[in-house]
């Protein structure tokens, strides 16, 4: 299953991001895609009942999620799991999970830090007979875009925290070095931003390069 994550701010027209996972989506053509606009259709943030149930459920090991209804005390509690699961159930059932993620003040959105907090419920995505990471086998591609240009070498490379984020997170997830894509395009607002005039070649050059990664990595 192929779970498409979007939480860029902009509609398509606007949005690189957008652009780009669509053409992952459309180029990877399985009929198992399941599709997420976290900007449509915010998740949630957590509460404090998510965060009592989540130390609950620490302090008895790896609980599965199939078990954790046993150890929910509230009403509230339950409505945290009840907003919780969904979210569980789509991303431990993906063999691909696509997210587009444009830079919002030199890191991620909102929206998709929303849906990291509620996904990453204690020992939810742990194997509890061998401790492994239940996101072992998944390939996740990342699809990032930045107005400006951040990359190696670049005087604003240090401004960037969206790149190690997403690779510290999903590695310390478990997710393999070489299951983790991280894709950029830079100098994505350089028709809207006058300091970055005279640039237009290399935007034009960053996004042709991300498109045929996304390409490539589509039909492997």
């Amino acid at each position: 299953m192929l779970l498409h994550i979007d939480s860029s701010a902009d509609t398509i027209a606007d949005s690189v991001t957008r652009q780009l996972t669509e053409t992952f989506a459309r180029t990877h053509g399985t009929a198992d895609h399941r599709h997420r606009d976290l900007s449509a259709e915010p998740v949630p943030p957590i509460t404090p009942a998510y965060t009592t149930l989540g130390r609950r459920v620490e302090r008895e090991g790896f609980v599965p999620p199939a078990k954790v209804p046993a150890l929910i005390e509230s009403a509230a509690e339950q409505r945290e799991w009840d907003l919780t699961r969904p979210y569980l159930t789509e991303l431990l059932a993906a063999d691909t999970l696509l997210l587009g993620v444009p830079m919002y003040n030199f890191s991620i959105p909102a929206s998709l830090k929303a849906w990291i907090d509620r996904v990453t419920f204690p020992g939810a995505l742990t194997d509890p007979d061998t401790g492994e990471s239940l996101l072992r086998d998944t390939r996740v591609v990342v699809v990032m875009a930045r107005g400006g240009g951040y990359g190696p070498g670049t005087p604003r490379e240090h401004f960037d925290f969206q790149t190690p984020y997403l690779r510290a997170y999903f590695g310390n997830l478990g997710v393999p070095p070489d299951h983790l894509h991280l894709i950029a395009a830079e100098l994505t607002r350089v028709d809207v931003m006058p300091h970055l005039a005279g640039l237009e070649s290399l935007a034009a050059a960053s996004l042709a390069r991300a498109r045929a990664t996304l390409t490539t990595l589509a039909v492997v």
